[in-house]
């Protein structure tokens, strides 16, 4: 690593650093963690990690490379004739870990100018107290921490590199150790992947390139590969995808330069993938691009492989609707559309950090804010269960989790249920997990770099339940409160909504509906619904029994409105509606009978409603 090559090609951000810290002499112990497993522009070509830094970082200044790993024990990567490298192995048989690491470090004293390669570093330096950890793995940790601090082995020109994918799954005595420095790896920026698929597709047109890149964010450049490589090993060559492309696709549009276009898009697929993706009824976008085409099934393979790589993790939102399908709610409504105009004017750095959805259960939330995720034509993923029962996993799972969604952005992360997810900092009957885990998640959404480009969209009933500190501006700037409908006008408006939403007719005047609407009131949004389909349950019924179409009339309704029994906890509904007054940022977004409410006054009705169903 040192600066002797003047002819050196460009080294990728992260390398460079280490190299600069290096020769710096800040530390002569590395941990890379994060985007481990992809791959890295050298020169002309790409190569993995491993051989990236032996290959291209180590091999012209560093005279031995080992690498040590629990699988394969040592291995002399460079340096040593045959007899050296065998009297090592035979040395190093049937010792345990300090006595590998002993060996080590004789001969990397002995020898000077070498490094030490540590993949899947967390099996052996595990996030455990140290009482917990097996005597070998104590001295393994011994040993590096004392290299760490040793001046004699910096300056004999020595470096350990450490790879994990999360800090969180390595020894947190050897991250507080002020000369071990840890050096994150990012996922690719636009530029990377841009690169990467003109090395890895350079037949492919330049704006098709363009577009593919920016479809594509949150993707590794190896999963990328695998998307556009016009040749894939073992699999079927660009003339076979492109002769089964043309024959699935043929008859269609531009079959032909549709085909080609596919065939550069589909490297590593089986031909039964192949067929599940290529649609010869889909209708062609505006001007009959099929580059068009190609960016739809881009999408659905970056949804695949992003599941599949944060397998239970996050899942995809797909909202068929949009805000016009909302009946009711015009002020909550209202609000999200000027939040959806300022992400679709590119006006990003005004949008909030984050919205904070309250409101009783059935009132809405859910379907609101997918509807405004359509609206404003952002991406939107939903975090699953992150925690597990082993140590440190939680952590890990949650530090994949926010990589991937912010190298995908613009994007929504949007929690539902959130006081489940997340319960109240200070709870250490999970040994500090959760603390961990909402420290981090308050360090994520107060990110600048994110304004713009992570949306944290949180829902709760029971916003009482959430840590004070993660709702402050900042973190979820907008706070936006659900009721349940008003008055009878509201009422009718999300059951029209409704039975436009499911295509049921309805055939019922307007002041019938209200009529209708009228003794409902304390329903809430999901009472309607369920409501409107039970009364088009009956049109069914009676259609096929009595014959002509399946119209919801104003008998079927009051019939359904008389059969149908909503749940009856008016009070957690009232305590769950005082909640939202408390939390909400605007008083304009509240029902009138709440808006002239003093703060004090709130909190009175709280603690009434409080003693009544938390006795």
């Amino acid at each position: 690593m040192s600066d002797g090559s003047a002819a050196r090609p460009p080294l990728p951000p992260w390398a460079e650093t280490l190299r600069q810290k290096y020769l710096a002499g800040e530390a002569a112990v590395f941990v890379l963690y994060r985007n481990v497993f992809d791959r890295y522009r050298a020169g002309d070509g790409y190569r993995t990690l491993q051989p990236f830094l032996s290959e291209v970082l180590l091999r012209d200044n560093k005279h031995n490379i080992f690498e040590l790993s629990i699988d394969r024990g040592v291995r002399v990567i460079q340096g040593g004739s045959a007899g050296e490298r065998a009297e090592l192995y035979r040395h190093l048989e049937g010792k345990g870990l300090s006595g590998i690491f002993e060996s080590l470090e004789r001969q990397m004293r002995e020898q000077r100018s070498s490094a030490l390669l540590i993949p899947y570093a967390g099996t052996i330096f595990p996030a455990a107290e140290l009482h917990l950890l097996s005597l070998d793995e104590r001295g393994a940790f011994t040993a590096l921490h004392r290299w760490s601090l040793d001046a004699e082995f910096a300056d004999r020109d020595n470096v350990v590199i450490l790879v994990s994918e999360s800090l969180a799954d390595l020894s947190p005595g050897l991250l507080t150790n002020p000369r071990v420095v840890a050096i994150e790896l990012p996922m690719p920026d636009h530029a990377d992947r841009l690169a990467a698929i003109r090395h890895y597709a350079p037949a492919m047109a330049p704006d098709v390139a363009d577009g593919l890149a920016g479809q594509t964010a949150g993707l590794r450049l190896i999963q990328l590969a695998s998307i556009v490589a016009s040749e894939a090993p073992q699999a079927m060559s660009l003339g076979q995808r492109r002769a089964l492309i043309a024959e699935l696709l043929q008859g269609s549009p531009q079959a032909a330069e549709r085909a080609e276009k596919l065939a550069a898009i589909t490297a590593g697929m089986t031909p039964a993938e192949i067929r599940q993706i290529v649609d010869p009824t889909r209708t062609l976008p505006a001007g009959d691009d099929p580059a068009g085409e190609v960016l739809a099934v881009v999408r659905q393979r970056k949804r695949e492989l992003i599941e599949k790589e944060c397998a239970g993790l996050i899942e995809f939102i797909e909202p068929r609707h949009g805000l016009e399908t909302v009946g009711g709610n015009a002020h909550i409504k209202g609000e999200l559309l000027d939040i959806a105009r300022l992400i679709q004017s590119g006006e990003r750095t005004r949008a909030p950090m984050g919205l904070l959805a309250v409101g009783p259960m059935g009132a809405g939330k859910t379907f609101v804010i997918k509807a405004f995720l359509k609206e404003a034509g952002l991406s939107g993923v939903a975090l699953k269960n992150f925690r597990s029962k082993w140590v440190g996993s939680t952590e890990a799972n949650l530090e994949r989790v926010l990589a991937t969604v912010k190298a995908m952005g613009p994007i929504a992360l949007v929690i539902d249920e959130g006081d489940r997810s997340f319960g109240r900092q200070g709870d250490d009957a999970d040994g500090g997990t959760s603390s961990r885990v909402i420290a981090r998640l308050k360090e994520f959404m107060s990110d600048p770099e994110n304004r713009g480009q992570v949306l944290f969209i949180l829902m709760t009933n029971r916003p009482d339940k959430l840590d004070t500190d993660i709702k402050r501006p900042g973190r979820l700037d907008r706070k936006i409160p659900f009721f349940y409908a008003e008055d009878a006008a509201e009422r009718a408006a999300v059951l029209s909504a409704v039975c436009a939403r499911y295509r049921v007719p309805l055939e019922v005047s307007e002041d019938t509906l209200l009529a209708a609407c009228e003794p409902l009131a304390g329903y809430s949004n999901a009472d309607l619904e369920a409501l409107a389909l039970l009364a088009a349950e009956f049109a069914e019924r009676s259609a096929r029994l009595a014959g002509g179409n399946a119209a919801v009339t104003s008998a079927l309704l009051a019939q359904a409105s008389e059969d149908f029994m909503p749940p009856q906890e008016t009070a957690m509904v009232r305590y769950m509606e005082m909640l939202a007054v408390a939390e909400t940022s605007r008083r304009s977004l509240l029902p009138q009978r709440f808006r002239s409410l003093s703060a004090a006054e709130v909190q009175e009705r709280l603690a009434g409603l409080r003693r009544q169903i938390l006795p």
